[in-house]
This record gives structure tokens, sequence and C-alpha cells, in this order.
């Protein structure tokens, strides 16, 4: 089974830029889709971002300011931040399977992202 750790959450000011990374330690190639979630405390998680098969798919909320990737060599995907706004702030987490069972991996530790300036 891959295990995916999240990194890369940060103090980012509004407006601002940050990358998150998710980390597998296994082949990604396995996980057809890959996808971002996010949980402001108090909230519920909520879905962010998939890559399908390379293909982006992204909630509303963040569609056209955030961009989805993966680097197969690295077994890395990434999710690319730009112009954050005070409610992207939350635990970032990452997930993956397949299309009929997209999170079907425990969910890890995220990584925090903080908006402030």
């Amino acid at each position: 089974q891959v295990q995916l750790v999240e990194s890369g959450g940060d103090l980012v000011q509004p407006g601002g830029s940050l990358r998150l990374s998710c980390a597998a330690s296994g082949s990604i190639l396995s996980l057809y889709v890959i996808a971002w979630y996010r949980q402001a405390p108090g909230k519920q998680r909520e879905w962010v971002a998939n890559d399908i098969g390379g293909t982006g798919r992204y909630a509303d909320s963040v569609e056209g300011r955030f961009a989805i990737s993966r680097d197969n060599a690295k077994n890395t995907v990434y999710l690319q931040m730009d112009s954050v706004r005070p409610e992207d702030a939350g635990v970032y987490y990452c997930n993956g399977g397949s299309h009929s069972e997209p999170a079907r991996l425990p969910w890890g530790q995220g990584t925090q992202v903080t908006v402030s300036s």
C-alpha cells in the first residue's frame, strides 16, 4: 500500500503563493486519482482538487488559482497555490485511489497553511 506524506505548508500573505507537496513511499502510478483536501478549524474536510490520470479538476472555490500536478519519477504530487485568500487557510491533506474509490488510503497528518498579513 502506498503511503502519502504532505509537506510545504507555511504562513503566507493574502495574495501570495505556496506550493504543497505530497510524497509517496511507493509508485504513484498505482494511484489513478490523487486528490487534495483541506480542513479549516471547526469545519468538515472538503475536496480541493483531483489529478485524474494527469488531468486536473478543481473545486469552484480554488479554480483559476490552484494547480495540481504530478511528477511520476519523483513519486510526488504538488498543489500550487496562487492568489491565496484567508479562506484558503487550513490543514491540507492528500489521498489517492481509483476512479471508483478515490480516497482509499489512511489520512495522514496533513500540512498546515496559514494565511495572514
